[in-house]
């Protein structure tokens, strides 16, 4: 089975994931280091890298770098090239799919397919904290 975590900034992020209604492990500034403990798919915003020091954290913890299976990343498509870039770099480094991509907060299209490549995963939620 696999988990989904996720890292919100502005909280776009955070209500693309509520948007869903599908339970996810929220990587939080004050405590990155929290174990998954199985697979799971990385759901990132686009910032300065600084700012995902958190999540850089978080995947350096125990197994996370090991168990994660691919990563879905959101951003403004404004930005062109670095449009999700830093999905693109984390699955690149880690070598894992980007699986999935979405604008801010995301549109009910975008929640309807999310929820699809979930479940072709076999993604399970783990509960929201």
């Amino acid at each position: 089975m696999t988990a989904i975590a996720f890292y919100s900034i502005t909280g776009q992020t955070r209500r693309f994931i509520e948007k869903t209604e599908l339970a996810a492990y929220e990587i939080t500034d004050a405590n990155p280091y929290y174990e998954m403990g199985e697979p799971y798919v990385l759901v990132i915003p686009t910032y300065d890298d600084e700012m995902l020091e958190p999540v850089i954290d978080f995947l350096g913890y125990n197994s996370n770098h090991q168990q994660l299976v691919g990563v879905a990343g959101g951003g403004n498509r404004n930005f062109n090239d670095l449009y999700i870039h830093n999905a693109k770099d984390i699955a690149k480094g880690l070598d894992v799919p980007v699986v999935f991509d979405f604008e801010f907060n995301g549109t009910p299209t975008d929640v309807k397919n999310f929820k699809r490549v979930v479940a072709q995963l076999g993604l399970k939620a783990v509960k929201h904290q």
